[in-house]
């Protein structure tokens, strides 16, 4: 009696979500932005929230709940309810986060559920154009011979540069010495005045500084070749293989949403990602496709969790 029991509930349960998934959206959804206006993240999260709105007949409204390098803006998401109606856009730094910061105002792997990756892009190795290396296996000797001297700016300590530059410093054994700025812009503005010799940042606003020749790009950080700069190799191929560090953009909902609808959204995602306008709009901000299952993503967030914690602990980095 008791197993019939038990199964007529589960029975209930799967039919109840199946319906809910059918029914949904209701109403208006919620895409929470961790970052100010006008960012890579509030750009990605406004193309894509065009275009699913325009595919599931509801109005995205996307939230900008900036603050403390995106816990303010994920804990949002995790006291939300796991309804569909809210979700958010992540980059790395939601792997990178519990290990940088002891204590979180939420489980990063226990308090949500993956929808799905919509995007990549590499981090370029950025150098002023006076310092003497040409190449990959230039500045490493460089840096070798001046251990301790080159300085790297990052837009802020445990920011996706600052990780990438301190994986490469440890698997290279080159002595770098961080500089962390408040934001991307003012550590741009310093490298192209000389006043740090190198960077690593996102090709997104960047990249117009090397195509004008106030910067050079060595490498960049991705597995494969930017079809932007395809003369440019990765750091893997100029002399540290098995190095990659991707910046990557994904969707997530409060832990307990049905999975009726992950699969909705996730599906829903796929398709806005095959659409030439998105396409064109996701290239002019040097960011490509790249379209998972709810299960891939949430494969990709624990493998990172762990790359990264290995790195944070190696490097001895703490919160300011």
């Amino acid at each position: 009696m008791c197993t019939l029991r038990l199964a007529a509930v589960l029975l209930a349960a799967l039919i109840g979500s199946a319906a809910h998934a059918q029914q949904y959206p209701a109403r208006s959804i919620r895409f929470i932005s961790p970052f100010p206006p006008g960012g890579g993240n509030d750009t990605l999260s406004r193309i894509m929230g065009d275009k699913l709105g325009e595919q599931m007949g509801q109005r995205i409204i996307v939230e900008n709940r900036p603050g403390a390098n995106t816990i303010v803006g994920t804990e949002a998401l995790a006291k939300s309810p796991p309804d569909g109606y809210t979700i958010a856009l992540l980059p790395n730094t939601f792997a990178t986060n519990p290990s940088f910061y002891p204590k979180l105002p939420y489980d990063t792997l226990k308090d949500f559920a993956a929808v799905g990756q919509v995007a990549q892009s590499p981090q370029m190795l950025l150098v002023h154009p006076s310092l003497p290396a040409r190449t990959l296996k230039e500045l490493l000797a460089l840096a070798k011979a001046r251990p301790g001297q080159l300085s790297y700016g990052t837009s802020g300590n445990g920011s996706v540069g600052h990780l990438g530059t301190l994986l490469l410093s440890t698997m290279t054994g080159v002595s770098l010495v961080h500089v962390p700025y408040k934001g991307t812009a003012a550590s741009v503005h310093d490298l192209m005045g000389g006043h740090i010799p190198l960077m690593m940042s996102s090709m997104l606003g960047t990249l117009p500084h090397v195509q004008a020749g106030r910067l050079r790009v060595l490498a960049i950080t991705a597995a494969q070749r930017n079809k932007a700069i395809p003369n440019v190799p990765t750091i893997a191929e100029a002399g540290v293989p098995g190095y990659e560090a991707t910046l990557w953009y994904g969707f997530v909902a409060p832990a307990r949403t049905p999975d009726g609808i992950l699969k909705r959204l996730n599906t829903e995602l796929g398709t806005a990602l095959k659409n030439p306008d998105v396409v064109e709009k996701l290239s002019t901000q040097a960011v490509d496709p790249f379209h998972t299952s709810p299960e891939q993503f949430g494969k990709l967030i624990r493998i990172e969790f762990d790359k990264w914690a290995k790195v944070i602990k190696a490097g001895g980095i703490k919160p300011d």
